[in-house]
């Protein structure tokens, strides 16, 4: 087999009626559709029994996260190529097709990512992934199509191939090979940030990442986790720590972790101010854990060997966006 597409569900019954006919009408080639069922305790697995039989099934025994999750799945799958796809996403004709060919085309590409467009509003890129990811150099992730929440119309100003920072989880092609040298996902991120986590960490390996606009998905998102969730504050603000932490050059690393607590804790202020006490939880309960996993951080930062890459901006983004009204990606110059 070529290429294994994995969606990992979670309780998500009614997102695989919605999608999951679009996935397997629109997945060609020498591709198999796999759903990872995360010990999911509504009627998914009936539901893919009776619609799906000759679909493949993993059943995990418990919820491993996004992370694991994905990681105990490709345990048990031999292809070329591995696909992340969310259970939320619409995907479009030979989309898997589309972006292994562009991989193939240079042996330097570890991952890829099509242009994710949002599924109720399809001329607008989508949070998760835009036109492709990037981060600044503070750690802030932003996308092409998107930073912080200004999203972007499509008009075709990001369909040119190119190089990026990090691919969305939400559609995420990965060589097997550079997967399995990789160690895979870290599983300790449970969810959010794993992605740019595993893609830093091949970007220091010297390996590519890149964007695909001729194959397009359509993403729901939010799908496992609202939007406005402490817990997935708390998981963002801890894994983002974490993963400069693991990923920064030594003569960034200090400088860069000190401006980010404060700024994370502003932020944590902010919340408190507006009545948000949960998030202000979030925040410190994310600090604390971030300093408890500081040993196994250092363990993995050592394995990394972290060095320069591609594709992080050099400005501050916070500023350009709030205070010199920099909203879209061309603007910043990159």
């Amino acid at each position: 087999m070529k290429t294994a597409v994995v969606i990992l569900n979670w309780n998500g019954r009614h997102m695989l009626e919605r999608f999951l006919p679009s996935v397997t009408a629109n997945t060609t080639g020498d591709a198999e559709v796999i759903i990872a069922d995360n010990g999911s305790t509504d009627d998914s697995l009936i539901f893919l029994k009776e619609h799906y039989p000759t679909l493949r099934i993993l059943p995990f025994d418990k919820n491993y996260g996004f992370a694991e999750g994905y990681n105990k799945a490709f345990e048990q799958i031999d292809a070329e190529y591995y696909v992340l796809l969310n259970d939320d996403v619409e995907v479009t004709p030979h989309w898997n097709e589309t972006v292994v060919e562009m991989m193939e085309r240079e042996t330097n590409i570890a991952i890829a990512q099509p242009k994710l467009l949002m599924y109720d509003q399809r001329d607008t890129f989508e949070y998760a992934g835009g036109a492709g990811g990037f981060i600044d150099k503070y750690g802030y992730p932003f996308c092409r199509g998107r930073i912080f929440s200004t999203l972007e119309q499509d008009k075709g100003q990001y369909d040119d191939q190119r190089e990026i920072f990090w691919a969305s989880g939400a559609a995420m092609f990965v060589k097997a090979s550079v997967w399995k040298e990789m160690g895979g996902l870290d599983g300790d991120f449970f969810a959010h940030m794993e992605e740019i986590d595993f893609c830093w960490r091949c970007k220091n390996k010297g390996y590519k990442v890149m964007y695909c606009p001729d194959a397009v998905v359509y993403h729901v998102g939010g799908g496992t986790l609202p939007k406005s969730s402490p817990f997935k504050t708390q998981l963002n603000f801890r894994n983002n720590l974490s993963m400069l932490y693991k990923n920064l050059p030594d003569r960034r690393r200090c400088r860069v972790l000190a401006l980010r607590i404060v700024l994370d804790w502003v932020a944590a202020t902010s919340f408190l101010l507006k009545g948000n006490l949960g998030e202000f939880r979030a925040v410190f309960k994310a600090h604390k854990e971030y300093r408890q996993w500081k040993p196994a951080l250092k363990a993995k930062r050592a394995a990394i060997e972290p060095g320069d890459v591609s594709c992080i901006y050099n400005g501050k983004l916070l500023l350009d966006y709030h205070l010199r009204g920099k909203k879209r990606f061309s603007q910043l110059g990159i």
